[in-house]
Parts: C-alpha cells; sequence; structure tokens
C-alpha cells in the first residue's frame, strides 16, 4: 500500500521541525449497504474511502492531519503540514522499519465482494417475511445487510510497519408493531468479524426477524412499567451495554489521563461487588469487537480490567499512556483515517460467575427483569447514567407476571457495580457501534445475567 521508502520519507519530514515521534496511518476501504424498505430493496450501495492521516507527538501534544492524497508528494505535504505545529519538541530520529502483516487470511471463508449483491438481498428478504410472519399487527420492516472491507498500514518513528485487512459483516431487523393507536419496534442487529459465511455459520436471517417482531408484539401489549427503586435482574447479551457505557468509557484513557474520570487514581481499589470480573478483549475470534492490531499498530491483548471488584487495568492508547506514565495496552482506535486515534473499547464484557439464573429471580421479590436493553446516555466523569430498556417484564415474589414498557435503568456506575449481588454462569454478547472521540467504531458488549440490588426504575 506504501513504499517503505517513501513511508521513511514522509516520517522523516513530520519529524523535521522538533516532533518525537510521527505515525502513518493508511487506509482503503470498500463497503457495502442494501436496505429492504416495505417488502422491497429500497437502496444498494457501495462505496470507497482511501485516504492517509499523519500523526506527529511533542511530549504530550499532538498534531493530527489527513488526506485523501495518498501520493508522495501529498503525503510529504500532509507531514509538512503536521510538522509547521511543532517547533520547541526535542525532536527523534527514526529507527528502521521492521515489516509484517497482522492479516490472517484464513479466517476468511468468503469475502463479501465474491458473493453477489442478490444474494445479500435473498437474506433481507428472509428476515422481512419471518417478521411478517409472526403477528398482522407487524405494520413494517426494515432490513439492513452491511459489510465492510479495510485495507490498513500502520508505520512509525519507533519502527512499526505493518499491514492488517479487517472484514465485517452485519445484519439487522427493525420491525414495528401497531394496534392502530400505538406502536412498539422491536430490533435484531447481529454481525461477526466475517466474510458471507457468516450466514452459514452465526446469523439465520429468519430468526434475525422473528426475533425482532417478537419483541415488537409483546411490548405493543405491555402495561407500563412502575418507577421507583427496585431490584433488577439484566439479561445477558446487550444487557452488557450497561458497563460499557456506565464503566467502560470512564476506564479509558480518554477520560482517565485528565482526570475526568470516576475511576481515575484507583487502580488497586475496589470499585465493584466482589462477584464482578470485567474484561476487554480484542483477540476473540470472529467476534465483532476484534481486532489482529490496534489502530496504532500494536498486537491485540486480553486485557483484565475489574477482578473479584478490584480495578487492575485501564485501556490505554499511546498519547494516553504519555500523559499517564503507563504502557499502551493495545486499546487505540479510530473510525478512519480521518480520525485521530485514540483509546477505545473491543470486546467487553463482565465475566461468568457461578450464580444460578433461575434463582436470581426466583429470590428478588419484586422488581424488574430487563430481557433486552435499548440505548442510553452516560457522564464518564461522575459515572451517571439513563438507559432504557427495550424488552422488560414486571417480577412479584420471584415470579415473572407481565411484560412491561417504558420502563429505564437510572443510576450511577460506580453504585451500580456496587450493588451487584449474582452473576451467572453463561456469558453470551451483542454487538454495537461505539462512538467517542475517534468516531464510531465497531464493539461487543456482554455479561452473563446479573442482579442489582436495589437501583432506580424510571417509568409511569
Amino acid at each position: 500500500m506504501l513504499d517503505r521508502n517513501i513511508a521513511a520519507e514522509v516520517l522523516a519530514r513530520a519529524v523535521k521541525t522538533g516532533g518525537d515521534f510521527a505515525e502513518i496511518f493508511l487506509e482503503d476501504s470498500v463497503r457495502t449497504n442494501i436496505a429492504l424498505k416495505s417488502d422491497r430493496i429500497e437502496s444498494l450501495g457501495t462505496s470507497r474511502m482511501h485516504g492517509a492521516g499523519i500523526r506527529v507527538f511533542e511530549g504530550t501534544k499532538a498534531i493530527y492531519v489527513f488526506t485523501n492524497d495518498t501520493s508522495r508528494e501529498g503525503l510529504l505535504d500532509c507531514a509538512a503540514q503536521a510538522a509547521a505545529a511543532v517547533r520547541s519538541g526535542s525532536g527523534c530520529t527514526p529507527v528502521g522499519f521492521s515489516h509484517w502483516s497482522a492479516a490472517r487470511a484464513e479466517e476468511i471463508r468468503i469475502l463479501p465482494g465474491d458473493a453477489a449483491a442478490a444474494r445479500k438481498a435473498e437474506k433481507l428478504r428472509a428476515a422481512n417475511a419471518a417478521a411478517r410472519a409472526v403477528s398482522p399487527e407487524i405494520v413494517q420492516v426494515n432490513c439492513n445487510y452491511g459489510d465492510v472491507v479495510q485495507d490498513v498500514l500502520i508505520c512509525n518513528t519507533e519502527g512499526v510497519f505493518v499491514t492488517d485487512r479487517r472484514v465485517r459483516t452485519r445484519m439487522r431487523v427493525a420491525a414495528v408493531a401497531s394496534d392502530g393507536k400505538e406502536n412498539q419496534t422491536g430490533t435484531s442487529s447481529p454481525g461477526a468479524s466475517m466474510g458471507f459465511e457468516i450466514f452459514e455459520e452465526r446469523i439465520d436471517p429468519e430468526a434475525c426477524g422473528k426475533t425482532a417482531a417478537e419483541k415488537a408484539v409483546t411490548m405493543l401489549h405491555a402495561d407500563p412499567c412502575p418507577a421507583g427503586v427496585f431490584p433488577v435482574v439484566i439479561d445477558g447479551g446487550f444487557g452488557g451495554v450497561i458497563f460499557h457505557e456506565a464503566c467502560g468509557h470512564s476506564l479509558e484513557a480518554t477520560s482517565v489521563a485528565y482526570g475526568v474520570s470516576e475511576f481515575s487514581g484507583k487502580l488497586g481499589q475496589q470499585i465493584a461487588a466482589s462477584c464482578v470480573t470485567a474484561v476487554d478483549d480484542g483477540t476473540i475470534p470472529g467476534e465483532w469487537g476484534s481486532i489482529h492490531i490496534d489502530d496504532e499498530g500494536m498486537p491485540a491483548s486480553r486485557l483484565t480490567l475489574i477482578e473479584n471488584g478490584i480495578l487492575v487495568n485501564y485501556m490505554i492508547d499511546k498519547l494516553g499512556g504519555r500523559r499517564m506514565n503507563m504502557a499502551p495496552t493495545g486499546s487505540g482506535r479510530r473510525e478512519s483515517y480521518q480520525w485521530a486515534p485514540t483509546s477505545r473499547m473491543r470486546n467487553t464484557y463482565i465475566a461468568a460467575g457461578t450464580d444460578d439464573e433461575a434463582e436470581m429471580i426466583a429470590t428478588m421479590g419484586t422488581g424488574l427483569y430487563a430481557k433486552s436493553m435499548g440505548g442510553g446516555s452516560v457522564n464518564p466523569a461522575t459515572g451517571e447514567f439513563n438507559f432504557s430498556v427495550e424488552e422488560g417484564y414486571w417480577v412479584e415474589d420471584g415470579k415473572i407476571l407481565r411484560p412491561v414498557r417504558g420502563a429505564s435503568l437510572i443510576g450511577k456506575g460506580g453504585e451500580v457495580l456496587m450493588r451487584i449481588d449474582r452473576v451467572g454462569k453463561t456469558m453470551t454478547m451483542a454487538q454495537g457501534m461505539c462512538g467517542s472521540a475517534s468516531g464510531s467504531i465497531p464493539v461487543n458488549v456482554g455479561q452473563p445475567m446479573i442482579r442489582i440490588s436495589h437501583m432506580t426504575v424510571g417509568g409511569k
């Protein structure tokens, strides 16, 4: 993707005025998106993104410039613009490259480009038909298919010169149920770091459509959720979004390095109940948030964040590591060459525990069982969060009585972590896109079923 001699020349130009580190991130990506609405294929498009970003450090100051002109002249001009912002640094001498490829071609059996668009459209039609077959109350189904093949090259003045190929495929179904007066929506959005073989190994389009439609119909006939402070059981899979948002972002160097995280300076301290162990793992084969290398050229890692309630690690990128005087953890990620990388999550989850899932509900008294979570928001500085419950059930005397809608979970990350009193035996994960300082990136969230002894439930 880039001649090594040209790369060396560009990096030398980038540190010419005193920068003590420089990096090139070059990307060439091809994406396909297909949308089905009202029983017909509404759009089909393929796009290509090509360009490079050049980053220069001067101590803990970073300058980032990007361009879609990846010719020698274009890259040298980009490097000169970055260098122009550095005037008083100590400078550095670039190290000779050690060239290697992180790509694992054997992981992908069917590259997305080798599957005809008609085959991809068939999967959407199958999901649409399955969703509509659930009930005559299903009045609308939107199905989306997306894939990306991203080729990258990362090199820097420390001698890194690595190439990688990232392949991801995903389907999303949103079904709307209506009784003529009210509407409710259910979704299902599976994906993986796989090619088109995902439909042979991981995604059943009919099951995807059925799941989304059944959620919508169930919630259409649900009662309003009571409001108050109650025990809450949160199911596995996308239930892990609570940990991701309410705690995970507060463990990224993006906030920790500036002292604006509720967990800054708390390494070695207990921040969660002793039954909680949490992990951020970029090495799980085929998972949506997995990486071979991060976007700074560092190999993927498995990072334990919380061990038996004790905070043992943060997620750290290269610049965050300078600010914190700590080593990077392979957590530097970015949406594309148009974004500078920063510390981000990969596959982040609460590890499996030893508690029986049925016992959690049977002994919880009166409260909420959140079977499926929706979106929400969090303030990393305080850990305060608010999340909607997509599919919820009301529990009385340890028995699930009825579905409830309009529920939300409100709390503070540090407090909720300490109130977890049960962690189930089976951990599952779900896929999402996470937005932060370096753009929108694919991540997995996950957990076993967990129980929180008490938290604020918003409702009617």
